[in-house]
């Protein structure tokens, strides 16, 4: 990292001071010759202090006499005259250093233009801002230069985002400085073709005129520009196919003032053969020269099958000269090490991490609780910062930078921290959340909003029944909600995690309350045989409805809706499709999802209605004690509920970090209605990963059984006990049921088991289908020898 902090004054000053410079009447000093770009940074540096404070610094191009504080700001080349200024040691490309001078002054000289731009963002997160009120710390020297030359986030107007199809082009523009602020240094659009719809209820421009706008913008910052742009049509063998898309593409390039890449995805979008995709690519590199000649292509091996990646490497190995590099994302068959590995070194791999998604998704949130996963759902505001700084060093020696998948401004925090280790890869992730704070917020909570991030994370982080720290986030939040100025409750940022907090808090006393509910459900059902069967049933229903008609915590829920209409209001999220005209509930819009059961409750009244339905009170009885016994394996049987935490002992997990779960299993999710919970809920392995159970301490005598339920995708599945196979390749039910199998006598005959499940080899798509929810490994007899 190439960044130095030195508490001394510059040039003719050689005494560090302390204290702090108050620059509330400040000019800055910019000098003639400044480059269009250049005049931009300064023009933000003003706007974004006035935004804050209310003051509007003046512009001059000569520094005010006497004692009169003032801040220069422009690059090195152009700031020797004013003799106490020193430049950046390193000279570093978008470098930057940042002097205060005693007593009065502070110097922000850029490297290059991209140096003042950030170099201004540094300023703007280091000093100290308030209505009336912009302080500095005094003796401040920060000579900095990025770790990663490519920094950056996808922002693509179009339908299926939560916020981004509702902002106009100043919109546009105030999220691209508060990004560049944090020293990101690109942005992703995206075509008006995708897999989405033609149009949003929640558009202000065209798809392509907003493109247009947002190059422009980009442009004037000397932000990077690129397009995902997706391989859409069915058959690019066909040339007239090709032709058509060649003229297309060429459409859009030649309306957007700055291409600086295209990045092409192989699938999801798109799903096209490597070798059609790659003479497609080729040709289309032609065209976007035609209006932007340094323009580079760039694709990703995404959604492969084997045989597909197989060509795809071959393909590699000939060098194609029109292709500048690969991009590493979600559903890539290779891991990162191993694709870069087995490309040649010619073609950086940029990284596309997914930070926008918690479930079915590159880096889905680790052991997720159920009540979350199926009420927050895909799309939720999710700061992840420090599961974040782990993923993102994970992978940094392999690649060059990122540019994030984004859905949204529900990542805000996880862009941040992205941007911010792109800077700086060994900074303190704390440290970028209380200047997350203290900027976006305000400098009195910039500790306690810090925090409450922080607190919202480990809010995730362990079985939501147990997880008490929820309610101690509730409380950080509610103080800081009831100490906040008018001004600060209009700002989204701040909006958003008063959304979290109570929408976790009310998810936990509904489940405490829910649970409660079904276990008194389940104690009035075991009085079948007294109460009769009818009698336990409806005894049974009416405890279960009390989460209708006695719901818990209504005064959570109405701010959780609250602070929906506050963030529609101020940034156009989307959180709800009736209300707000989501694209779907799943896509954040989860205010829809807000009382979904979080028990059994719809399952067990479709049992219920089943059993009314039964000839006789005896099969009545038993079809009750099927329910109540659920999960009891029987006298030697072992149960395994493989999606809850708490309960799947024979599970082999590898304690390593492993983000996108290729060697070790994660918990996946599928949620229908009538599904019983440790249905949703599941233990998956990706790609050709097998999934491990292991048992000790068997009868060596017994034949047992294994009872299974497969969900979750629609992939074929197979299952071993040891080397022996249990049954071969068989496609799953649904809806699920449990399926019996008799586990080979050889297999116990040592007192040990491996159950080992697999899924058809070598499928394209994100991976997923292996996904096993419930296991009993049921002790069926034994022979004794004598």
């Amino acid at each position: 990292m190439r960044v130095a902090i030195l508490f001394c004054a510059v040039g003719c000053c050689t005494a560090a001071f302390a204290g702090t410079i108050d620059l509330t009447e400040a000019v800055v000093v910019a000098p003639e010759g400044l480059s269009a770009r250049e005049a931009k940074a300064v023009e933000m540096l003003v706007d974004e202090v006035w935004k804050r404070t209310w003051v509007r610094w003046e512009k001059t191009a000569n520094p005010p006499g006497g004692k009169a504080p003032f801040i220069v700001v422009g690059p090195a080349r152009l700031l020797g005259e004013f003799g106490r200024v020193q430049a950046s040691e390193s000279g570093a490309a978008e470098g930057y250093r940042i002097s205060a001078l005693e007593p009065n002054g502070v110097v922000v000289a850029g490297n290059d233009e991209r140096g003042v731009l950030f170099g201004v963002g540094r300023l703007l997160r280091e000093m100290r801002m308030s209505p009336g009120k912009i302080t500095l710390a005094g003796g401040l020297d920060i000579d900095s230069a990025p770790d990663f030359p490519l920094r950056g986030h996808q922002l693509g107007y179009r339908p299926k985002v939560n916020t981004y199809d509702g902002w106009t082009p100043a919109m546009y523009e105030q999220y691209i400085r508060d990004l560049a602020v944090f020293g990101a240094n690109a942005i992703e659009l995206m075509p008006p073709r995708t897999d989405d719809a033609a149009n949003s209820p929640h558009f202000t421009l065209s798809q392509i005129d907003m493109m247009a706008e947002v190059s422009r913008i980009a442009d004037e910052y000397g932000i990077d520009l690129w397009i995902w742009y997706p391989a859409m049509d069915r058959d690019y063998s066909d040339p007239g196919t090709v032709e058509k898309a060649l003229k297309e593409w060429g459409g859009v390039f030649a309306r957007l003032p700055r291409i600086d890449a295209i990045f092409v995805p192989g699938g999801d979008p798109g799903h096209t053969q490597p070798k059609y995709l790659m003479a497609l690519l080729e040709k289309q590199t032609r065209v976007l020269h035609k209006t932007h000649p340094t323009a580079e292509m760039w694709m990703s091996p995404q959604s492969f099958n084997s045989e597909w990646t197989a060509e795809f490497l071959e393909i590699m190995q000939q060098r194609p000269d029109w292709l500048a590099g690969l991009v590493y994302g979600p559903q890539n068959r290779l891991d990162l090490k191993d694709l870069r590995a087995a490309v040649p070194d010619q073609y950086p791999i940029r990284h596309y991490p997914d930070i926008t998604h918690s479930i079915r998704s590159q880096f889905a949130v680790p052991d997720w609780d159920v009540a979350y996963a199926i009420t927050e759902e895909r799309e939720v505001i999710n700061p992840r910062p420090r599961n974040m700084a782990k993923i993102c060093r994970f992978f940094d020696e392999y690649t060059p930078g990122f540019l994030t998948y984004s859905e949204g401004v529900n990542d805000d925090v996880n862009k941040t921290v992205w941007s911010a280790l792109g800077w700086d890869a060994d900074a303190n992730v704390t440290d970028v959340l209380r200047q997350y704070a203290c900027y976006f917020i305000a400098p009195e909570v910039e500790e306690g909003f810090a925090q409450l991030l922080l607190a919202l994370e480990r809010n995730w982080e362990a079985p939501l029944l147990s997880n008490t720290a929820v309610a101690t986030t509730l409380r950080q939040a509610r103080q800081l909600h009831a100490e906040a100025s008018p001004q600060v409750l209009l700002k989204w940022r701040f909006q958003q995690a008063m959304y979290r907090a109570y929408y976790d808090a009310f998810l936990r006393e509904r489940l405490l309350y829910e649970t409660a509910l079904e276990d008194g459900a389940m104690a009035a059902l075991r009085q079948a045989s007294r109460l009769g069967p009818l009698a336990a049933i409806e005894q049974a229903e009416a405890i279960l409805g009390r989460a209708v008609t006695e719901p818990a915590a209504q005064d959570l829920r109405a701010r959780v809706f609250e602070m929906a209409e506050a963030l529609y209001q101020s940034i156009r999220m989307q959180h709800s499709v009736p209300r707000y005209r989501a694209i779907h509930a799943g896509r954040g819009g989860n205010l829809d999802l807000i009382d979904r059961p979080l028990n059994n409750r719809i399952w067990l009244e479709d049992r219920f209605k089943a059993i009314r339905a039964l000839g006789s009170g005896r099969e009545q009885l038993e079809a009750i004690d099927a329910v109540v016994n659920w999960t009891n394996p029987g006298p030697g049987g072992f149960y395994d509920d493989l999606g809850d935490l708490r309960n799947q002992p024979h599970l082999v997990r590898l304690d390593t970090f492993d983000p996108e779960f290729r060697t070790t299993p994660r918990i996946g999710f599928d949620y229908e209605p009538e599904y019983r919970m440790s249905w949703v809920r599941f233990a998956e392995t990706i790609y050709d990963q097998p999934l491990y159970m292991k048992y000790e301490d068997l009868d060596q005598d017994a034949q047992y059984a294994v009872r299974v339920t497969y969900t979750g995708d629609r992939a074929g599945v197979r299952l071993m006990a040891d080397q022996l196979e249990v049954h071969g390749f068989r496609q799953k039910t649904f809806p699920p049921e449990p399926q019996e199998f008799d586990v080979p006598r050889t297999a116990t005959a040592d007192g040990k088991l491996t159950l080992v499940f697999q899924q058809e080899p070598g499928a394209r798509g994100a991976g997923r289908g292996c996904q096993i929810a419930e296991v009993w490994l049921i002790h069926k007899q034994a022979e004794r020898k004598d």
